[in-house]
């Protein structure tokens, strides 16, 4: 089993949810984390609040994770920082619910320059650091919309189906590097916009559809991406972490 003690790991979308809960729980095993998200405002109160536990393990640096200069720029002031680059979580998301004949080109490019590209980018600059330094780990958030599909959510399920096979194709093209690349994907999960006061009656729906009978927490995902870096005999999967929803 691998030591995240004094691994380096970026989490992007790492400001809330489950990118926030993912850098807390990399935090306790004594690892490193830069918090990458468009969010400055939130990345930086994240920093300073985490920094207050952990003695100047994180370091936030502001991405737009659609856009590749922007991601190699932040793997580059990772590698600053810290020194290098260990694992990488690919999280940050965006999402479009609407009827797909109304959804515009800009609206659908913009979900899949972060979901699907953003991944690529994430993966192509920490990869090259990782075999710098012998191995690493890549980690990418993919969803139940990407084995499952679902109305007014194309864009959203294409990206997501794409995490799943980018994650099966870079786990076979690096294995012999000591990099392995795993996913999670999410069921849906309790968040600031997914609660019962925010959606009402739809949320008791959402519900219905895990079996397991609650939606998820950010910290049951957050617990997914340790087991994955932890493992060393894991690479090429998606583990869904669901309540159940995916086995209907």
């Amino acid at each position: 089993m691998a030591e995240l003690k004094n691994k380096v790991a970026i989490v992007t979308g790492g400001a809330s949810g489950i990118g926030l809960a993912t850098a807390k729980a990399f935090l306790a095993k004594d690892a490193k984390v830069v918090i990458a998200d468009f969010n400055e405002e939130g990345g930086q109160a994240a920093e300073k609040d985490l920094n207050e536990t952990y003695s100047d393990k994180v370091y936030f640096v502001k991405v737009d994770a659609g856009n590749e200069e922007s991601v190699e720029n932040m793997v580059e002031e990772t590698v600053k920082h810290f020194g290098k680059v260990d694992i990488i979580v690919n999280n940050a998301g965006i999402g479009i619910q609407k009827p797909s004949h109304e959804v515009t080109e800009e609206e659908y490019k913009r979900v899949i320059a972060v979901n699907q590209d953003g991944v690529f980018y994430g993966a192509k600059y920490a990869i090259r650091e990782m075999i710098k330094t012998g191995g690493g780990v890549v980690l990418n958030t993919s969803s139940i919309l990407g084995s499952v599909g679902e109305p007014t959510s194309l864009a959203y399920a294409a990206s997501k189906g794409a995490v799943n096979q980018i994650t099966k194709s870079l786990a076979l093209e690096y294995a012999n590097k000591n990099i392995r690349v795993n996913a999670v994907a999410p069921g849906f999960i309790e968040s600031g916009l997914v609660n019962k006061e925010a959606l009402g009656d739809f949320y008791d729906g959402l519900v219905e559809k895990h079996p397991i009978g609650r939606l998820g927490n950010p910290e049951e995902i957050a617990h997914a991406f340790v087991f994955l870096a932890e493992n060393d005999f894991v690479t090429g999967t998606t583990v869904l972490v669901d309540g159940g929803y995916t086995a209907k």
